[in-house]
């Protein structure tokens, strides 16, 4: 429930900010009368991103054991990609996230309300497939639905609740400290679901392995405990991990959290050109 709500948080507060960044746009450039198409493009995403999530479920029930395993894995390592990607992809583009979005729905506007609805649809579906993706793999990754499922809305509930009260000026947030903490964290998570990924491949045949355990800790770690169900929810961490699973996550979380948390170097000062006279 806590991986899932921390999905929810962080990818439904970016959602909130791409939309009260449009909003606010709208507003101060005096065209509330696009408001309805924005909306409406925002209510367009939420439902094609919600029927992905549902169709991704059903579509898995239907398979033999063995085709499930296999989309279960695949589903996993997408998902896993995905977050990386938005991770960084938030990390350097953060800062002038807020100028491109203006200069997007400036050219919208004067389009039509088509295009603001389009506009609006695009900035907010990236954020909520990547979630569907994500919680999607998550939950089969636990083994459980309902908290799971809990846990991303109200991660979600959270976030429009925090997007409101920030675009009210109410509460004020470092929302670049808030991204760089939640990307770290949601590394971890994607390790665990990439692990995971490995070990539905292995159950399909398609990887070696399923056997060879790198360590069993299910009697001091059972799965059933408090703490069993903990570690599974927040981490995937299996007490039964196989050789493959245990270098999978340790492939993808060492060098992906160094490369995330690596600081980025400062632009070197521009040497003046030859013969220029210095500022007094």
């Amino acid at each position: 429930m806590l991986a899932n709500l921390l999905i929810g948080l962080r990818e439904g507060l970016e959602a909130t900010v791409v939309v009260s960044v449009l909003v606010a746009f709208l507003v101060k450039a005096g065209r509330r009368d696009r408001l309805p198409a924005l909306w409406a493009g925002v209510g367009a995403a939420v439902a094609t991103c919600a029927a992905v999530g549902l169709g991704l479920a059903l579509a898995a029930k239907q398979l033999t054991f063995t085709a499930q395993e296999l989309l279960g894995g695949t589903l996993s390592i997408v998902a896993v990609a995905f977050v990386t990607w938005m991770v960084f992809w938030m990390k350097r583009a953060g800062r002038s996230l807020a100028g491109d979005l203006t200069e997007r729905m400036r050219s919208a506007v004067q389009l039509g309300a088509p295009a603001v609805a389009l506009t609006a649809a695009l900035a907010v579906g990236r954020e909520g497939l990547e979630t569907s993706v994500f919680v999607t793999a998550a939950v089969r990754a636990t083994g459980r639905t309902a908290e799971p499922l809990a846990g991303a809305v109200l991660g979600l509930a959270l976030a429009v609740l925090l997007g409101w009260l920030l675009y009210r000026r109410a509460v004020r947030i470092d929302l670049r400290r808030f991204f760089a903490v939640t990307g770290a964290g949601l590394v971890v998570v994607a390790a665990g679901v990439l692990a995971y990924g490995v070990h539905d491949l292995q159950e399909a045949r398609v990887l070696p392995g399923l056997t060879s355990l790198a360590f069993d800790v299910s009697a001091q770690v059972p799965p059933s405990s408090w703490y069993g169900v903990l570690l599974k929810g927040v981490l995937n961490f299996s007490p039964a991990t196989t050789w493959l699973e245990a270098a999978a996550w340790l492939a993808y979380v060492v060098p992906v959290l160094a490369l995330y948390l690596r600081r980025a170097p400062r632009p070197a000062p521009v040497a003046a050109p030859s013969g220029a006279t210095a500022a007094p």
